[in-house]
């Protein structure tokens, strides 16, 4: 053991998170499923090329009016 070694440092936020998941063991399925059901899903790279394709270029400044 090192001379300079400090003890393992533990925010308060890390001790909760830790007894947390240490009393609802579910806890992380339940955040897997509900990442599933909102964010992973199949990506229609076909559908997602059109969208680019169809993007119109920004103006060099936005809240210039066409006048």
């Amino acid at each position: 053991m090192s001379f300079f070694r400090r003890p393992d440092y533990q925010s308060d936020t890390t001790q909760f998170i830790n007894q947390l998941k240490a009393q609802r063991p579910e806890l992380d399925a339940q955040q897997r499923a509900g990442r599933a059901l909102l964010w992973d899903k199949p990506v229609d790279r076909d559908l997602w090329q059109e969208y680019k394709a169809g993007r119109v270029a920004q103006q060099p400044y936005v809240y210039q009016t066409h006048g």
